[in-house]
């Protein structure tokens, strides 16, 4: 973890090793305690292939399984 500090006209610079590690884009989310930078990718669809590359299943499958799961959960 570091410390930023905003200058005068309200820019935060991130450290280096953050910038090298996540990139230069980033959501600023308002959360109950606080706020949270999520990085944005520079090609978000992209990164939304590499991310489910490995995934066999449509997204008819992937649905069907989320909607079984959540009334499972919900005590069906």
């Amino acid at each position: 973890m570091s410390d930023a500090t905003l200058d005068d006209r309200g820019r935060l610079t991130l450290p280096k090793e953050i910038r090298e590690r996540y990139g230069d884009n980033y959501h600023v989310v308002d959360v109950h305690d606080g706020i949270k930078l999520i990085p944005v990718a520079e090609d978000p669809l992209e990164a939304l292939r590499d991310e489910f590359d490995d995934v066999d299943k449509s997204s008819d499958e992937l649905r069907a399984e989320a909607r079984e799961a959540s009334l499972d959960e919900a005590g069906r």
